[in-house]
């Protein structure tokens, strides 16, 4: 299974999103307290980094 740069940045864009929603879900669903917020904004934060994943793809 042949993978060029812009696949892998695909794949990874694709994990990070889920691993961002399950974080934000893990904020909103288990932590009542302040330890909630911190899961939301790292979720958020996964969301930022794919977000420029997605921006790299075809330019590297």
């Amino acid at each position: 299974m042949g993978m060029n740069k812009n696949t892998v940045l695909a794949w990874a864009t694709t994990i990070m999103i889920i691993v961002g929603l399950a974080l934000i879900a893990l904020g909103a669903f288990r932590y009542d307290d302040v330890a909630g917020y911190g899961f939301a904004a790292v979720g958020i934060g996964f969301f930022a980094v794919a977000w420029v994943f997605n921006a790299l793809k075809g330019r590297v």
